[in-house]
């Protein structure tokens, strides 16, 4: 292999090298250039060195920090880039929480005993620039080759946090994970209420914003022994569906097939950072609540059908539960549950586009339910801080979870994204015409909440439709203080 280096970086390996210290090439990078995956961050160990020997030679190069120095990590600034490098260290296990080590820092480490202390085989390769040689004592590159995710020693079951990182790793690259991985892993389920809330969710946001196949999620869980402690996934597993709408399976069958279309979807749309992760985590939460709201019903005379009638809103607080419990902040948890509680608007706002599924009670095509400028106005409010285009991907993840289903945006939903573009609340709710300070003059500039009071029935009427100029806003205004006051 050839891992090209930054010339600033490769320029302070070869002066490293030639003063009779080795420097090599760790972890992400090297598993990354295997993969053919352009490589963003580049992670050095120094061997033969001490911490402050590293910080003095690095010096001549740019900027040092020595901010990682308790973890032996010296940060190398140039022209405006950084790297990390680092002296390997030995980790003692002091304790059962994921912090409980003591690190002791020795230059006769060798690159292999280093390697050892890694998590996974794919994350213990190295790679040394000056000699063009990866270093492979674990076989990375065999098991990343063959899809097997494999812990490089015992030393794995030490940090429990390493079962959530396998977690997005077999999410990531489409791994299989070795038995004996998932039998450590098993062995230390009880030690998930060591983490620390925030760790937890940074291996969950990594599983959004990095997954190719995210439905493999619960299959990991579940090999692991870890799903028991996310029991809104588990309770989707042996939740029965109408076979007629939902052949797939059951309800956690459907939600994994869910959660690679809205990969497949994301990476289409080139969506990333935050805008992924709603996407991800509204597919996986989307029908938390099917089962505590699934009936076997009679239908119309007909035969009995399993329905899921309330989902949506039941769903909305679950998800919720959920996402705060595993730590995800809430500009990403309050979109979300709008998108959960919404999911099926496609089929209240225009039933007569779509099929009478068993997931809501039968609707009718009057004209109440039509897609109106009013109503994709008054969805755009009800979905905020979430949108309708965040919806059409949600709807067209979940329609096209169903194989063999035909895939894609059903014709619903294309109305319903196409009225809001129209009335441009596609991307957000209208703004207000009419604001605090054109209501103050009315009442001599005094404030109170009658100010409130009024601009709210002002938001409510423009909803509605009563105007859509300035002009017709202020002549509205007018009538209607009149009329209160």
């Amino acid at each position: 292999m050839k891992l090209n280096l930054p010339l600033a970086l490769e320029n302070a390996i070869r002066e490293l090298t030639q003063a009779g210290f080795r420097a090599v090439v760790v972890g992400g990078a090297v598993r990354d250039a295997l993969l053919n995956i352009p490589v963003k961050d580049f992670d050095v160990e120094v061997y033969g060195i001490t911490y402050h020997q590293l910080a003095t030679r690095l010096a001549s190069h740019g900027r040092v920090d020595l901010v990682g120095q308790s973890f032996g990590v010296v940060k190398l600034t140039v022209n405006g880039a950084t790297f990390d490098l680092s002296v390997p260290r030995r980790d003692s296990k002091t304790g059962l929480g994921h912090r409980d080590f003591l690190a002791t820092f020795d230059p006769s480490i060798t690159p292999q005993e280093a390697a050892s202390r890694r998590d996974f085989t794919i994350n213990a390769m190295a790679y040394d620039p000056v000699a063009n040689q990866l270093l492979d004592f674990f076989g990375g590159e065999t098991d990343l080759r063959e899809k097997i995710l494999r812990a490089t020693s015992s030393a794995f079951s030490e940090d429990p946090l390493r079962v959530l990182r396998g977690m997005q790793f077999a999410c990531r690259f489409d791994l299989t994970m070795d038995q004996e991985t998932a039998a450590m892993s098993r062995a230390i389920a009880g030690q998930y209420v060591t983490l620390a809330k925030e760790r937890i969710a940074e291996e969950f946001m990594k599983w959004a914003l990095k997954s190719v196949r995210p439905g493999r999620i619960a299959q990991y869980l579940r090999e692991t022994g870890w799903l028991i402690h996310f029991p809104e996934i588990a309770g989707l597993f042996g939740t029965p569906q109408d076979p007629q709408w939902h052949p797939e399976g059951d309800v956690g069958v459907h939600t994994m097939y869910v959660l690679n279309e809205a990969a497949w979807i994301a990476e289409r749309d080139g969506l990333n950072g935050d805008d992924r992760a709603v996407l991800l985590f509204s597919a996986l939460a989307h029908d938390f609540a099917k089962p505590a709201t699934t009936q076997l019903r009679a239908r119309d005379g007909g035969p009995n059908r399993w329905t899921s009638w309330g989902h949506e809103a039941a769903g909305g607080p679950i998800a919720r539960a959920f996402l705060e419990r595993i730590g995800i902040k809430a500009s990403i948890v309050d979109p979300i549950v709008k998108l959960v509680e919404n999911h099926l608007a496609h089929h209240h706002i225009s039933p007569h586009l779509t099929h009478q599924s068993t997931e809501h009670p039968s609707t009718n095509s009057q004209d109440e339910h039509a897609i109106t400028a009013r109503t994709v106005r008054r969805l755009a409010l009800r979905l905020a801080p979430a949108n309708i285009e965040q919806l059409a991907r949600l709807i067209e993840a979940d329609a096209s979870g169903r194989p063999p289903l035909e895939k894609g945006l059903p014709p619903s939903a294309a109305k319903l994204l196409a009225a809001a573009q129209a009335q441009s609340v596609h991307a957000q709710p209208q703004p207000p015409l009419i604001l605090g300070r054109h209501v103050m003059p009315y009442f001599d500039d005094r404030p109170g909440e009658h100010i409130g009071r009024i601009t709210r029935a002002a938001y409510e009427a423009q909803t509605d439709g009563a105007f859509s100029t300035n002009e017709e806003a202020m002549r509205w205004l007018a009538a209607y203080v009149e009329r209160v006051i």
